[in-house]
């Protein structure tokens, strides 16, 4: 079996990071350098923007309708189904925020109630770590001294919970709306601009196939990958979109 590929990182970032160690930092940023709070939610949202935002337009123009049933579509898609991958978010988030916040009282609740139960919990997570004796009971005392901490490792070892900030569900949201309504009118500006027929779909072709190379290409802040393949794949699954979209749109104008 092939092993995965580790990214290769700069000898400039070696040096920056290597000086984070020596300084004891307990955070060490170079792992999402990039990555911001809301990127996952303003690449995600961007690239289904343009990719359905697109369809509509290759649908409608395989069915060779007017330029003004190409708009009122396109910006029908973007405000519905923007709000929906807005909404889907949010109700996403929120719930995860909710369920780790219920779980993680439920293990208060253990450890102040059932105090003897929950260390034995303990010992044996640290048991099937390797600890044993001494070290053990070490560890325990040591963990179950912190109500935090044992709470933190009560989440993770015994529910498999990342007990993480989620960040803010709203926000988080509104970045998803923002960037899928942003970046799904772009296959729309020749028409805005009043272009008419094949042409406004021709130069509707380039400017989506550019875009969506480059928002596909951000992909790679969040998962490491190279740019210029994140970007080809987002251009081919929107290629294959449109291309579903258009014939569609060409047999169903024949058959009307």
């Amino acid at each position: 079996m092939a092993l995965k590929k580790i990214p290769i990182i700069p000898q400039y970032e070696v040096e920056r990071i290597r000086k984070i160690h020596h300084e004891g930092k307990a955070k060490e940023d170079f792992h999402n350098l990039f990555a911001g709070e809301y990127i996952g939610d303003i690449v995600y949202g961007a690239n289904d923007g343009i990719i359905t935002t697109f369809a509509v337009v290759a649908g409608v123009a395989g069915a060779a309708l007017s330029p003004t049933i190409v708009l009122i579509l396109g910006v029908a898609n973007l405000f519905a189904d923007g709000f929906s991958m807005a909404a889907g978010n949010y109700l996403a988030r929120k719930s995860e925020k909710e369920y780790k916040k219920t779980e993680r009282q439920r293990e208060e609740w253990e450890i102040d109630k059932l105090p003897a139960e929950e260390k034995n919990e303990i010992r044996d997570i640290y048991q099937a770590k390797g600890f044993a004796g001494h070290d053990l009971e070490r560890a325990v005392k040591i963990i179950t001294s912190n109500r935090k901490v044992w709470v933190d490792e009560m989440m993770i070892g015994e529910l498999k919970i990342m007990d993480d900030d989620i960040g803010h569900p709203l926000k988080n949201s509104l970045a998803t709306f923002c960037s899928f309504a942003v970046a799904g009118a772009i296959p729309l500006i020749p028409y805005v601009l009043g272009l008419q027929g094949g042409l406004a779909f021709k130069w509707s072709v380039v400017a989506t196939a550019v875009i969506l190379f480059v928002v596909g290409s951000l992909r790679t802040l969040i998962t490491g990958r190279r740019w210029w393949l994140a970007g080809l794949e987002m251009l081919s699954v929107g290629a294959v979109a449109a291309t579903v979209a258009y014939i569609l749109g060409y047999l169903l104008s024949q058959l009307v």
